[in-house]
């Protein structure tokens, strides 16, 4: 409430929708994201050189953007920034920030007769472009070229006879060819004749042609991860299918532990990998999927004697994609295994140490039994003994009133309390065991 009127504040257009309710407060953000990676715009013929880095710091990055900007006296990035195009002097650079790598694309005047240049002689700052934080994962020298396509005996001969894949793109309106091999500098080179294609129609294109090579090379980044686990994987196969033979035969208790524990160190090392593998296997999928949405995208019709980018990926990333999918789906299956393994191997102990348990038992209750025949028996002994006792003290007695002037017959007396001695210690015992039995 404002502290004169009483009302409350005016919300702006930034905050609120006119004479409406208030904006979510990510509306703004979540508005601006659908427009955070455009497309550029590549005006023929041009040169573009594309450096995608990986292991670098933002705050590197925006600290070497905002270098570059004050040689060339232009406002630096914005802080968080995810994507920016710079126009510097003799290049335009767009530098994007992706979840595990940096792009930095570079579109150059035309500049020379040839083709190709090398990079230093392209013009960009070679200081600055040594000091870039990350290492280099995919590289790219494209040639947007105007005027009369090259033909394709200029092509076998510009990359040296080897094997040159393209044809024409975007409804035929352009034409590509490359051989997606690193030249001596490590960058692939494609050439694009742009045709009828309009900048922002070039530019589109170009982006696409990157962004193939880019992650292509970040999903491939999960074939090494693949091939190195593999021969773990499999000698933890023959060790499940081991233990599985030998728990069959396996007829003790030790034995069985014994399997137990072999079966938990395979365990262990399932984990192991298990967590080295599941984000890189999924990056990877995903990284493939975006390429092959790329080559829809670029709409290829096939020149007789060339391969398509498409046909060439579906020959050579795909089978490396196959590869990734099917070790991560042994791994699965391997943990699934050892886990079924595991819950037998416990079931067959529990049941084992059951067994033990109850003849334990069973001689325990044997023992017990035996303890009390003996417990009887020596009860009755003791009755036994007590009744000559007390009979003798009967007789003590009887002879003691004889002594006094009473006649008494000891023997008959003695004969006499015998059997009352007797009955009294069966009764008490009786009522002992009857009174114990109650608790």
């Amino acid at each position: 409430m404002s502290p004169k009127t009483g009302k409350p504040p005016a919300q702006t257009a930034a905050d609120a929708f006119p004479g409406g309710p208030p904006l979510h407060p990510q509306f703004a953000s979540l508005a601006r994201e659908l427009h955070a990676r455009p497309f550029g715009v590549a005006e023929a013929p041009a040169r573009i050189l594309h450096l995608a880095l990986a292991g670098g710091d933002r705050s590197d990055e925006q600290a070497s953007l905002a270098k570059l900007c004050a040689a060339n006296r232009i406002a630096p990035p914005p802080d968080g920034a995810s994507q920016v195009t710079l126009k510097c002097a003799g290049f335009n650079l767009t530098w994007e920030r992706h979840a595990e790598f940096s792009t930095y694309t570079f579109v150059l005047r035309w500049r020379g007769k040839d083709i190709f240049l090398p990079v230093a002689q392209l013009g960009l700052p070679g200081d600055w472009l040594a000091a870039l934080p990350g290492a280099v994962i995919a590289g790219m020298q494209l040639a947007l070229v105007a005027g009369k396509p090259p033909t394709a005996k200029a092509m076998d001969s510009l990359f040296a006879g080897r094997n040159v894949v393209g044809g024409l793109a975007v409804g035929g309106q352009a034409k590509l060819w490359t051989d997606f091999r690193p030249d001596a500098e490590n960058c692939v080179r494609m050439v694009v004749h742009a045709g009828a294609l309009s900048p922002r129609q070039a530019g589109r294109l170009v982006q696409r042609l990157i962004e193939i090579e880019t992650y292509t090379m970040m999903a491939l980044l999960a074939f090494p991860l693949a091939r190195r686990i593999a021969p773990d994987i499999a000698a933890i196969e023959r060790g499940l299918a081991e233990i599985a033979d030998a728990t069959t035969a396996a007829e003790t208790l030790e034995q069985e532990q014994a399997l137990l524990l072999r079966l938990s160190g395979h365990a262990a090392e399932l984990a192991t990998l298990g967590a080295r593998t599941p984000y890189r296997f999924g990056a990877g999928r995903a990284y493939f999927q975006l390429v092959q949405r790329r080559i829809e995208e670029l709409r290829e019709e096939r020149i007789e004697g060339r391969q398509t980018i498409g046909d060439f990926m579906d020959r050579r990333l795909s089978p490396a994609m196959r590869t990734c999918e099917t070790v991560e789906r042994r791994l699965e299956q391997l943990s699934d295994r050892a886990s079924r393994a595991s819950d037998m191997l416990r079931t067959r102990i529990d049941v084992t140490l059951a067994a033990q348990n109850r003849d334990l038992l069973h001689s325990m209750d044997r023992r017990s039994k035996i303890q009390f025949r003996l417990q009887q028996t020596v009860e009755g002994v003791s009755v036994a003994a007590i009744t000559y006792y007390g009979a003798g003290l009967v007789a003590y007695m009887a002879r003691g009133a004889e002594a006094e002037g009473i006649r008494a017959h000891v023997e008959l007396t003695v004969a006499i309390s015998v059997p009352i001695i007797a009955g009294v210690l069966l009764f008490g015992l009786w009522w002992l065991h009857k009174r114990l039995g109650k608790i």
